[in-house]
């Protein structure tokens, strides 16, 4: 009997399922934890050149702000389109064609000639990344039930913080040595290796794709449910102020810490590392106490410390105080607060809805991002060279987050004990 082998294409499929992972192992957590930071890692990397950029470009710090808050608008709208295509076609087609567009853009934005060129390729590379948390937050409500998904998310999160307190470091010494268009060039080998490993390691999570969940009724009806619902309403504006909050100290930091207080590019990074810190921490916090206090209690837990942070810290910077002790402490304070706050309240939202999991992410991020673009301009636009502007931004969405959490607490409450 003669001895055939397989073709080429049987040797392909072979592969492919020997690579793929369970949906709910550790290197498939490790490349979602990827995916949600690839929003971060392309702000994070270039803080440290933002002072250069304006330089470069013979422009203000509101215009190189601009690069910034672009970025959170185009991340904030386009999420509207991932959520319902991520529902309806998986989750793997749709974040391979997020990353794609995404690598373009990247490469656009190193060959920038211009500010205004800069800015629109930031739109555009913003319209890539999203893709990756909307998908990555619907693969955890896939595949783990609701009391595990919020220790999960915490868990993702302290990972990912390593790339914001390593970005600015690397960021800085990029800045030093080769200027700021190598921060673009490291981001697009660093997309090359988010495409390789999706195409290898990501199996589909999406078992029960929604044919109409594109069309225009069934998305108004979807938005108009979520939020008519005062449950994922609360968590989306707590977590959309919390996150302006941390956004206000991305847009601002660099100006303050290098310009205002006077840090050189590395030393910069050094110290939103130790911001960065704070947040690890807070994440990590999470993590341990979710499953014994719940999603809402540790979420009113995280606000106290992040009004802990941002109080004082508003409080030195109207008083003139703007130094190292006074912007760089407190802020991880208030970063503390924001881990414990942010995975639970994406998951106290999302997981109300779980056959619509890309949806609920992808209302939930653009609501987010959305406030986080207005908290940047903001800061941008009140820029009057002192640390006052970034801080009252942080401190006035601390309160008013705290604010909207405790006045729907109890309707939470009952929700998760419902869910639990």
């Amino acid at each position: 009997m003669p001895c055939t082998s397989p073709g080429p294409l049987a040797l392909k499929r072979r592969l492919r399922k020997i690579l793929r992972a369970r949906p709910d192992s550790l290197i498939v957590v490790c490349l979602l934890t990827c995916l949600v930071g690839l929003g971060p890692v392309s702000t994070d990397l270039y803080l440290p050149s933002l002072p250069a950029i304006a330089e470069t470009f013979e422009t203000d710090a509101g215009q190189v702000q601009l690069t910034l808050s672009v970025f959170m608008f185009g991340f904030a709208v386009s999420q509207l389109a991932y959520g319902p295509l991520a529902d309806r076609f998986g989750r793997r087609p749709v974040l391979l064609l997020g990353l794609s567009i995404y690598l373009v853009a990247t490469i656009m934005c190193f060959l920038a000639p211009s500010i205004e060129a800069l800015i629109a390729a930031r739109f555009l590379q913003a319209l890539g990344a999203c893709a990756g948390p909307v998908v990555a937050r619907a693969v955890v409500r896939d595949v783990f039930p609701f009391s595990r998904a919020a220790q999960v998310l915490s868990y993702m999160a302290m990972a990912m913080a390593l790339a914001p307190a390593v970005g600015p470091i690397v960021g800085g010494q990029l800045q030093i040595v080769f200027g700021w268009r190598a921060t673009f060039a490291l981001l697009a080998i660093f997309a090359v290796l988010v495409i390789a490993s999706v195409l290898v390691i990501l199996p589909e999570t999406n078992a029960n794709k929604d044919p109409k969940a594109t069309r225009p009724g069934r998305l108004l009806t979807n938005y108009r449910t979520m939020l008519a619902d005062p449950v994922y309403r609360g968590y989306v504006a707590v977590l959309g102020l919390t996150f302006s909050g941390l956004f206000a100290f991305i847009s601002g930091s660099s100006f303050v810490l290098i310009e205002v207080v006077g840090l050189r590019p590395d030393a910069f990074g050094f110290s939103f590392a130790g911001v960065v810190a704070g947040y690890m921490v807070g994440t990590f916090a999470s993590a341990r106490m979710t499953r014994k206090l719940g999603p809402e209690r540790t979420v009113s837990l995280g606000l106290a410390i992040a009004l802990l942070g941002a109080v004082p810290m508003a409080l030195f910077a109207f008083a003139g105080f703007a130094k190292v002790a006074t912007v760089v402490p407190p802020m991880a304070v208030f970063m503390a607060g924001a881990g414990m706050v942010l995975p639970n309240a994406t998951v106290g939202a999302v997981g109300r809805y779980r056959t619509v999991a890309g949806t609920a992410s992808a209302l939930l991020g653009f609501l987010q991002m959305g406030t986080g673009a207005v908290a940047g301009v903001a800061v941008g636009q009140l820029a009057d060279g002192t640390a006052r502007p970034m801080a009252g931004v942080i401190a006035l969405v601390a309160v008013l987050a705290a604010a909207a959490h405790w006045r729907g607490h109890p309707a939470r409450r009952a929700a998760e004990a419902a869910a639990e």
